[in-house]
């Protein structure tokens, strides 16, 4: 007789760990796909980096010329 058997609840629990271990790595596949799709594109991507961004700039004076009529 083993030292250590192993009860009904073990394999239930041991079933949930894949699936929440699936789910897991679905998610951060996900992420890693959506990181993917927007570092290719490149020209969209601006961070807060305390720079100059003519983006926002041109916008920005777009607001101020609307404001003034």
């Amino acid at each position: 007789m083993p030292l250590a058997r192993e009860h009904e609840l073990h394999r239930r629990r041991s079933g949930r760990n894949i699936g929440v271990g699936l789910l897991l790595v679905a998610f951060i596949l996900l992420v890693f796909g959506l990181t993917i799709a927007k570092v290719e594109r490149g020209g969209t991507i601006e961070a807060f980096d305390h720079t100059y961004r003519p983006g926002l700039a041109v916008r920005h004076e777009e607001l101020q010329q609307g404001e003034e009529r």
